[in-house]
């Protein structure tokens, strides 16, 4: 079920809710939401904190159940942590934690008074943005390859109401539109390869292109790739029966003639690493290989509902990497799309062949204003980063800068790595322009100096997300970033 958000301005105490969501802070200090209720209910918040009952830890929460002398039914209280460090990514867990602790209670709408808590340097429209946004990431559910359940019987929450006036109103719009594109992403990552393969890609980007206006899809084949010239995707797609395609999407929002921003998407819809075979334990985590393409989709998806004004293309290179008796091997040279010979030390590196030839296409094609690529690059970039920050590589220090800022703003955080020239010669091959790795050391810097031979001339960007694209363990879901930060990033683009 698809949460629906609104703006809600009436007072906590006489709002007429199934449920309210209010915040206390650690050693007993109350938000205002919360005094107001506490106030109305004759000191009940304050002596559920003075016997110990409500801590106040950052994550905790409270459910109070028919209050006398307020007019919702339940209270929700929510732990906030210390108040003197309660900042802004606090404030995204808190909700976060809100909304899970929400969706274990029988109701189908709730008002949150928590947008009203201060958030130091962050405005009214971008508290509820956030707040928004992580309510509809924990209430995400992934059904589709599960047997049809019966329908509960309990009221699963549909609408949640946040307290904020109509300032607000363009940050809740906003978070209407992510919300859907990071659902977008994270639902097609999630989904196994045997369904989400190259063409099922295709087939969902030609059917949201269809439904949108100022918005169409182009879809090349094989054949097509062969006769242009895509050397090296085609060469990692060759052990695979399920052929693959480039999926370009477009959005005219802008003026006639203004050059485009460009998104550039990993989409290896499964990874076995080729001939350089991947260790068993852990290979089903390679379905998020198209990670990278699930969040330029998802971007674009968010960009096309948000209406924003200027153009974009978003262009997927969507293949399987397989082992086979056609498989391309270590050793084979590829003659790439730009001309470029490339030495294959590794098969396993297959990630940045697919790309060298889809930023290769679609700078000739569309000579964007800037090409940003997402993709699920590299071992090395988690252990660089963990799973907590996407890395940025650029030549162009502007373009980095906007993309940590668009991090920091949505906490889809990003750090730069450097791509200096002094990395390129580890990449050197005697037999042919380049070879595709460039050994143990700084991997993910390498993996992206590949990359830089084919945009030149280009103002390119880089988003090595290895360690950000899913959560870990068996169960772990694909998480959507970085759509937020994408989006972001354009929605700066379009005001300048």
């Amino acid at each position: 079920m698809t949460l629906q958000f609104s703006l809600a301005t009436a007072a906590p105490e006489t709002i007429d809710s199934a449920c309210i969501l209010v915040g206390v802070y650690e050693h007993g200090v109350l938000s205002s939401a919360a005094a107001r209720v506490d106030s109305a209910t004759d000191g009940l918040i304050k002596r559920l904190v003075d016997a110990g009952d409500i801590s106040g830890k950052a994550g905790s929460s409270n459910l109070l159940f028919a209050p006398a002398g307020i007019n919702a039914r339940r209270v929700l209280v929510l732990g906030l942590g210390a108040q003197k460090s309660f900042d802004a990514a606090r404030f995204q867990k808190v909700n976060v934690e809100a909304a899970r602790a929400l969706g274990r209670v029988p109701v189908d709408g709730a008002t949150s008074y928590l947008t009203e808590l201060d958030v130091s340097g962050r405005d009214s429209g971008w508290r509820v943005r956030v707040a928004a946004l992580a309510s509809d990431y924990a209430a995400y559910r992934y059904t589709a390859t599960f047997k049809p359940r019966d329908k509960s019987k309990q009221p699963e929450l549909a609408t949640l109401a946040f307290a904020a006036g109509d300032d607000a109103r363009a940050g809740l719009d906003q978070a209407v539109a992510i919300a859907e594109g990071v659902r977008f992403a994270r639902e097609l990552a999630n989904l196994p390869p045997n369904i989400c393969n190259p063409a099922w890609i295709a087939s969902q980007a030609q059917a949201f292109a269809e439904a949108q206006a100022n918005t169409s899809c182009r879809v090349l084949d094989h054949v097509e790739m062969e006769q242009l010239g895509f050397g090296s995707l085609l060469a990692v797609a060759r052990g695979s029966v399920n052929k693959p395609k480039l999926v370009v999407l477009e959005y005219k929002g802008g003026s006639e003639g203004d050059k485009p921003y460009a998104f550039v998407g990993k989409g290896v819809t499964f990874d076995s690493g080729g001939i350089s075979l991947k260790p068993g334990p852990g290979m089903e985590e390679m379905k998020f290989d198209m990670g990278g393409a699930a969040a330029v989709l998802g971007a674009f998806v968010a960009a096309v509902k948000m209406g924003l004004k200027l153009n974009l293309v978003c262009v997927v290179p969507a293949v399987e990497n397989m082992p086979d008796g056609d498989s391309y091997r270590p050793s084979d040279v590829l003659t790439s799309l730009s001309g470029l010979t490339i030495e294959v030390l590794n098969t396993d590196a297959e990630g940045r062949l697919i790309l060298c030839d889809a930023l290769t296409w679609t700078a000739r094609t569309f000579q964007p204003q800037a090409m940003v690529d997402a993709a699920t690059l590299t071992g090395a970039c988690v252990i660089a980063l963990g799973k907590h920050a996407s890395a940025v590589m650029s030549k162009h220090d502007d373009l980095a800068a906007e993309l940590v800022a668009a991090g920091e703003e949505t906490l889809d955080r990003a750090w730069r790595l450097p791509l200096w020239d002094d990395y390129q010669a580890q990449l050197e091959s005697g037999f042919a322009d380049v070879a595709n790795i460039g050994g143990k050391s700084a991997g993910a810097i390498t993996a992206a100096c590949f990359l830089s031979r084919f945009t030149e001339g280009q103002r390119w960007a880089h988003l090595d997300i290895a360690g950000t694209a899913w959560e870990e363990g068996r169960k772990g879901l694909a998480t959507g970033r970085p759509v937020n930060l994408l989006v972001q990033w354009l929605l700066d683009q379009s005001k300048k």
